[in-house]
């Protein structure tokens, strides 16, 4: 009797998920509780969010910084009698010629002493006399002809005094548009006299107001050498300053060559202060923001990726019997832990997109806002929300070993 043959046994091929079947399937999970993936997403969206504007926001200070630094300033050097303090009695060490010494260093547009009085009480009238009851406490400053030059001084009405008063000792005065009121000088058409402890002055012109010197907007200005020679040195309280207007670019050259050309004979006794470097100034001002902004978007992107990890392990749970029965019908683990890492990888990528996109508007409002120029990076607006994608990915590795690990007898009870 022939032997039956045994039954051939079919081969079965093993499973497989194509792309196409992954992306569907990852986004009917997404989809399948969209209030949920959003919020999952919303922890990304802060972290991403806040990183791009923060970004964003420190470049645009950066260069806001750079474009704001005052010209001015930039343009100016201010050099002290510090030998003044020093002494016993008050003194005077900037030289006769002082403005003509500082106008002849290089990338020096022009120069001039200037300090205030040390007087107490009323002593600015418009009526011989001092202690007259229309006298005014006003200030009272001695400056050269080049200081008003290097402030830039402007007049509402007559002219300034030059190096021919100064030369003379001329009893001439400039004073501010305010002092003008209160002293009832409305014009100068009659060469009105004010008196200053008693001594009388010419007012020769009308100040409208001054750049680098505002203070002397508010008061009365003399020539330096009349100051000089009525009332001494100034005090120590109240030390002599030259005011050296420069080139752009020139200021600390001109501070480090300022006393020794004023002063070659004792350099010591003037200190010369040039500007701060605005590339200093603009990492003084911006890195210490720009780290706590950035220490805060780091925390709320961490933040974003534990609630991912734990919106998947929650999703896990719940479609335990989903699982099962995805392995029963030949799903690998393989095509399970892919399924949930897409998932996660999506969410991050979207969260990463609409993060990145409100990051952008928040620096754009900002920047409109003040009528700043908004700088973005472009390859920081390009990378972020890829950034998002991989916060996903990384957030998503452990629930997706979680998912491959489920065996579809066990799922398949519950």
């Amino acid at each position: 009797m022939r032997r039956p043959w045994p039954r051939r046994q079919e081969v079965t091929a093993p499973s497989r998920l194509a792309p196409r079947d992954l992306g569907a399937e990852a986004l009917a999970g997404i989809l399948q509780r969209p209030g949920r993936s959003a919020l999952t997403m919303l922890g990304t969206v802060l972290g991403i969010g806040t990183f791009v504007a923060v970004v964003g926001l420190s470049e645009t200070a950066n260069g806001q910084i750079g474009k704001e630094f005052n010209l001015l300033d930039a343009t100016q050097v201010t050099v002290t009698d510090v030998g003044a303090g020093s002494a016993d009695v008050p003194t005077y060490d900037f030289p006769a010629d002082a403005d003509s010494s500082a106008e002849r260093i290089n990338g020096v547009i022009s120069a001039g002493v200037w300090w205030q009085l040390d007087f107490t009480g009323a002593v600015v009238g418009n009526l011989p006399g001092t202690g007259s009851a229309g006298d005014l406490d006003l200030p009272v400053y001695a400056a050269s002809p080049g200081a008003l030059q290097a402030s830039g001084a402007s007049l509402a009405e007559g002219v300034l005094f030059n190096r021919f008063h100064e030369s003379r000792a001329q009893d001439v005065a400039v004073i501010s548009a305010a002092a003008a009121a209160q002293l009832g000088i409305s014009s100068l058409a009659n060469q009105p006299a004010i008196f200053i402890q008693d001594q009388p002055f010419t007012v020769i012109g009308v100040l409208s107001g001054d750049q680098r010197l505002p203070q002397l907007g508010l008061g009365v200005i003399v020539p330096a050498s009349t100051a000089l020679s009525l009332w001494g040195p100034p005090q120590p309280a109240q030390p002599a300053q030259m005011l050296i207007r420069t080139r752009l670019g020139a200021a600390q050259v001109v501070a480090r060559q300022a006393a020794v050309a004023l002063r070659p004979d004792n350099p010591s006794l003037l200190s010369a202060a040039a500007p701060i470097n605005p590339t200093t100034l603009r990492h003084a001002v911006t890195s210490s923001l720009s780290a706590l902004l950035l220490a805060l978007a780091a925390v709320a992107v961490i933040v974003g990726a534990l609630g991912i990890a734990n919106t998947t392990l929650v999703a896990i749970m719940e479609r335990t019997w989903e699982i099962g029965l995805r392995r029963a019908l030949g799903a690998r683990p393989f095509h399970v832990a892919a399924q949930f890492l897409t998932e996660s990888t999506a969410l991050g990528l979207f969260g990463g997109l609409i993060g990145t996109g409100i990051g952008v508007l928040v620096t754009l409002g900002v920047t409109v806002a003040n009528h700043w120029t908004a700088i973005l990076t472009p390859g920081v607006v390009l990378v972020a929300p890829f950034a998002g994608a991989v916060l996903g990915l990384l957030a998503g590795l452990y629930p997706a070993l979680r998912a491959s690990a489920v065996e579809p007898a066990d799922a398949l009870r519950r």
